[in-house]
């Protein structure tokens, strides 16, 4: 084994790490944008509602997110002229197809947040004066959003874990950095090791953050001492 490859590797590898970081970052953001709607509409009684909040839930969590990576780089330019546009760069193929997967996870969480609030909390909205529209907004949104963050982070993990296959797209993520490393030095075993190390440190500082967001905003259901 020969470390020292990493010493002249280095630039690449922070290449990839600042190609994953800010990918899922976005991808994240915008997916949990889309997602709230699509998991509110989702728990809707019209059909024309949750309808096609379910069929895009149930297309995106059924299929794996290398096949949507797919569909949308490869296959989006035998429907529709790509020419000129942001679909001929892979880096936004591969951002939507994050975003699009990630929507429909944490749209399903929402839905079974929302479908577990405490009655209680809902009657005492409406006990004080709340219309239904008030107490969705108010109370029922905010508490079901907190109480989904232990699932939610599991998400962020995976989201974070499945931007690997960015690489194959040509993108120079983390795991792409290892690759082209890989390729040069022919060391298969401290390339790729030391991208996992990297993805190991990332899982770190995501668990260490919900960590602390949990016990800011769900600390009103700690035990009383």
């Amino acid at each position: 084994m020969d470390f020292s490859i990493l010493g002249e590797s280095w630039t690449i590898y922070l290449q990839g790490f600042y190609t994953t970081v800010w990918m899922v970052f976005v991808a994240l953001i915008v997916g949990l944008v889309i997602a709230i709607p699509i998991g509110i509409a989702r728990n809707s009684h019209f059909i024309f509602v949750y309808g096609p909040a379910w069929a895009f839930i149930y297309f995106f969590r059924g299929t794996p997110l290398l096949i949507q990576l797919y569909l949308i780089y490869y296959g989006l330019s035998q429907l529709i002229s790509v020419q000129g546009t942001l679909w001929e760069d892979a880096w936004f193929c591969a951002l939507v197809a994050f975003v699009l997967n990630t929507a429909a996870y944490t749209a399903e969480i929402i839905r079974g947040s929302i479908n577990s609030m405490p009655k209680g909390e809902i009657e005492a909205a409406k006990a004080y004066g709340m219309s239904n529209a008030q107490a969705f907004r108010r109370v029922i949104l905010p508490s079901s959003l907190r109480r989904a963050l232990p699932a939610y982070s599991n998400e962020v993990i995976f989201m974070l874990h499945g931007s690997a296959v960015a690489g194959i797209v040509t993108i120079v993520d983390l795991t792409g950095a290892a690759r082209i490393v890989n390729s040069r030095y022919y060391a298969p075993f401290e390339s790729f090791l030391f991208a996992g190390l990297c993805y190991m440190a990332l899982t770190f500082i995501i668990l260490w953050g919900f960590r602390k967001l949990e016990g800011h905003w769900m600390r009103h259901l700690r035990p009383l001492s």
